[in-house]
């Protein structure tokens, strides 16, 4: 709980059990009698979670699909107030107080590092949704508004979106820092520093890769890192005016998400309401389409946030059950990469012709092949190598000192052959500057690529062993599961057998009331366990588990939609 709640003597209503896996809640008015309401999920994080563990377990499988060619989304919903900020950016001080997403960069760049004979083209975009406009956050005029388009090769993008090419953790950090500068945010009495819009920090990774062919074959996988606003009530947060038309805003945009989450979810609904917003749009592949989604749901312990509380928990209770359909986006038509090696092919193509020259040896060039055209230019001069060039400048040299020398020549004729000269060592010095040009660029375009700098056996020994972990990880997880399903069914046994009743009467309200909460126990289980059966965290070979997983601040858990081989 935060300081003033504990000033204020709220009451804790929240249980968290991380090795179950289950939230609990209680009602503050209800009776005495009546049970904690049980949630499940892939995972829980309580008060005492680390920023580090949160990540490893949750996002960092995303991240690393992403790096293979698949789209990965994570993000943080919760009322305002709870912790999204902090989960999905934390403080940059201490370094282990980071959330997710500068901990996302550093996984990116650490794991390109492990790789061997792979070219990266790294590209970061920043965004944020503020009263229904998309604005670009690293724009010069950030308040500029944006339009969505879609096709059917990129889907829904931001047309005219900043993008800028990255190296390095240092640069992707920038990027953040500055788009942060431009966020709207804002103060209400549940939050000094209230995020007052949507904001999606996007990472497209491109690789190149042999494939099975032997050909060389681009891969394209985007990672969006969501912040969503929180949602409130105007009598918890005091808003008027502008931040009560924010809010207005941000709850209309939270009320069509869960509307497409709810038809995502309905059986047999025809229609999946993802143009009610313009955040349902952007997530609109992250739901129910090509992505690996992880949501994370942050929610507050205290009494006095019990509605919005069992609201989160509903919303991520309804989530967990979507199924995506994630597949490895190879040799998309608009991958910048290839341009990127194409342009790269071109200049080093034409400064080898350019270096190797076309004619015989030195000594084969007569000087009057150097006679220049009407501009001004030798038109051969191109076609020769640089040691061509270095001996036609050494003749122009001699030439230069033997005019010098003729103190007989007539003025008109020494005139004439100085101008000849003259346009010829423009003729050169234009050639130099054209291929030094050539050289910058191709030297400009080599540094925007991230290649991996692992030796080749050694990156095949840490994929062998990432499998050989994740397989176990597998295991572990099942074993767990089978542990948890019999340690409830031992809890209910020895329940039935304490229980004594004064009349039949109580005894038959009792266990009426009892079979309601099994059959309610048993529609979580089934959603969660029995209907998608696989947690998939790379490369999917099976159905989509219901999710369970968290962030750490308030108290968050997560719902996901993960992929593991």
């Amino acid at each position: 709980m935060s300081r003033k709640e504990v000033e204020d003597n709220r009451q804790r209503i929240v249980e968290m059990n991380t090795d179950k896996g289950e939230v609990t809640v209680r009602n503050p008015e209800a009776d005495v009698r009546e049970p904690p309401k049980p949630f499940t999920f892939d995972s829980v994080y309580d008060w005492n979670s680390q920023q580090d563990v949160l990540f490893n377990n949750t996002a960092a499988p995303i991240v690393d699909s992403v790096l293979s060619g698949y789209n990965g989304t994570v993000f943080a919903y919760g009322q305002t107030g709870t912790g999204k900020t902090h989960t999905m950016k934390g403080q940059w001080d201490p370094p282990e107080m980071r959330g997710i997403i500068p901990r996302a960069f550093c996984r990116i760049f650490d794991k390109i590092d492990e790789t061997s004979e792979q070219n990266f083209l790294v590209r970061a975009s920043f965004l944020e949704i503020y009263n229904e406009e998309v604005r670009d956050l690293l724009s010069k005029d950030p308040k500029n508004r944006l339009e969505l388009k879609e096709n059917a090769d990129r889907g829904v993008y931001v047309k005219d979106l900043t993008s800028y090419v990255v190296k390095s953790v240092n640069e992707m950090e920038n990027v953040l820092l500055a788009g942060d500068k431009n966020r709207s945010v804002g103060a209400t009495l549940m939050n000094q520093d209230s995020s007052r819009s949507h904001s999606i920090f996007s990472v497209v990774i491109e690789s190149s890769v042999v494939g099975a062919d032997g050909s060389q074959h681009i891969r394209s996988g985007k990672l969006n890192l969501v912040d969503l606003a929180g949602s409130e009530r105007q009598s918890k947060t005091g808003a008027t005016g502008e931040r009560l038309k924010e809010a207005t805003k941000i709850n209309l945009s939270l009320s069509a998400l869960g509307n497409v989450i709810s038809s995502l979810v309905e059986p047999g609904s025809q229609h999946i309401p993802y143009r009610d917003s313009k955040l349902t749009r952007l997530l609109q592949d992250s739901l129910g389409g090509n992505t690996k989604t992880v949501m994370v749901a942050n929610m507050g312990p205290a009494d006095y946030n019990y509605d919005e509380t069992i609201s989160t928990l509903r919303y991520a209770n309804r989530a967990k059950n979507i199924k995506n359909k994630p597949k490895i986006n190879e040799d998309p038509k608009d991958a910048m990469l290839r341009e990127f090696q194409e342009e790269i092919a071109r200049l080093k193509a034409a400064l080898e012709a350019q270096a190797g020259g076309v004619g015989g040896g030195v000594g084969d060039i007569p000087m009057q092949m150097l006679s220049a055209s009407d501009d001004g230019k030798a038109p051969y001069v191109k076609q020769m190598s640089n040691k061509q060039l270095e001996e036609v400048n050494r003749q122009l040299e001699q030439q230069k000192r033997f005019l010098e020398d003729q103190e007989n020549m007539r003025e008109e004729e020494r005139e004439r052959a100085a101008e000849e000269i003259r346009k010829k060592e423009d003729a050169l010095a234009r050639e130099r500057r054209e291929r030094e040009m050539l050289a910058s660029q191709l030297k400009a375009m080599e540094e925007k690529l991230v290649v991996g700098s692992a030796d080749h056996q050694e990156a095949m020994q840490k994929e062998e062993e990432l499998m050989k972990a994740q397989i176990e990880l597998d295991e572990r997880r099942a074993e767990q599961e089978r542990a948890l399903m019999a340690l409830r069914e031992q809890e209910e046994v020895e329940l039935q057998m304490e229980e004594k009743y004064l009349s039949i009467q109580e005894e038959v309200a009792a266990k009426t009331k009892k079979l309601k909460k099994l059959w309610n126990r048993y529609e979580q289980v089934f959603a969660s366990h029995v209907a998608p059966l696989i947690l998939l965290t790379n490369g999917c070979i099976g159905g989509w588990t219901a999710g369970r997983n968290a962030a750490g601040f308030g108290l968050p858990f997560l719902s996901g939609l993960m992929c593991r081989r």
